[in-house]
């Protein structure tokens, strides 16, 4: 097949026809000597495991094969980051918190390839408005990396009035370890002594999520979500057009 056949294909029956190696040929272009941009591409997917392993690959992998210049890579990595900022449902300044499923939306396409941990803080105002995001550390989450002067910095400069604290798995199972735990109850104890309230801590993986607030395992915070009630049941749900989200009681 040659490098041609991908775009002609695409032209003629459009991009839903095209192969995972045919679509990366496209973007990839050319190979290098004696091998076409579709064998380069071929190569790369199985190197990585497939499409998902190509998203998960660290940038020194994909320029791994013969042929993955600086340029290519640069073009690969560009396209799967657009592909994740298209999947995502993305808070904005001002966008309320409803629900533990909006946090989620918005960052598991961005985590759920991630092969680090990442520990976010997401600012909220005195509405459960969102202020900003802030990277808290990357790496193992521990209580060392995890430090409440970390957390509650940018809360305190910037006046926020809660937040929300997330982080990936890489393994996929988004259950909270005992080391996950530990951490949600000392920031949610020091945020009690600053005046800032840890509404939730979602613990987001390929595999779903976990909210410590619906599961009721947030400290001084029970779970807005009755008892019985299934995942996606019990929302954080506003009063009115001028209350806040309802975040535990």
């Amino acid at each position: 097949m040659s490098d041609q056949r991908p775009r002609e294909r695409l032209q003629s029956l459009g991009s839903h026809a095209l192969g995972d190696d045919e679509l990366l040929a496209l973007l990839i272009r050319t190979g290098s000597r004696g091998r076409g941009g579709l064998v380069l591409a071929r190569e790369l997917l199985e190197r990585c495991g497939g499409l998902r392993g190509v998203a998960r690959a660290t940038p020194g992998e994909i320029a791994g094969p013969p042929g993955m210049g600086p340029a290519k890579t640069a073009t690969v990595l560009a396209a799967l980051e657009i592909s994740r900022r298209l999947a995502a449902h993305r808070l904005q300044p001002g966008d309320a918190i409803r629900s533990p499923e909006d946090v989620h939306r918005h960052f598991f396409p961005r985590l759920r390839d991630s092969l680090q941990e990442f520990f976010v803080v997401l600012l909220l105002d005195g509405r459960h408005r969102v202020m900003r995001e802030v990277v808290v550390s990357q790496g193992t989450l521990t209580a060392s990396l995890v430090h409440p002067r970390e957390v509650f910095r940018p809360a305190l400069r910037e006046a926020a009035a809660a937040l929300i604290l997330v982080h990936n798995h890489p393994s996929g199972d988004p259950t909270p370890s005992r080391e996950d735990r530990e951490v949600t109850e000392r920031l949610v104890e020091a945020g009690e002594l600053l005046g800032v309230r840890v509404l939730d801590h979602l613990v987001v993986a390929e595999g779903g999520y976990h909210s410590f607030s619906e599961a009721g395992l947030l400290p001084s915070h029970p779970a807005h979500t009755p008892r019985g009630k299934a995942r996606g049941e019990g929302r954080w749900e506003g009063r009115g057009a001028k209350d806040p989200p309802r975040f535990g009681r």
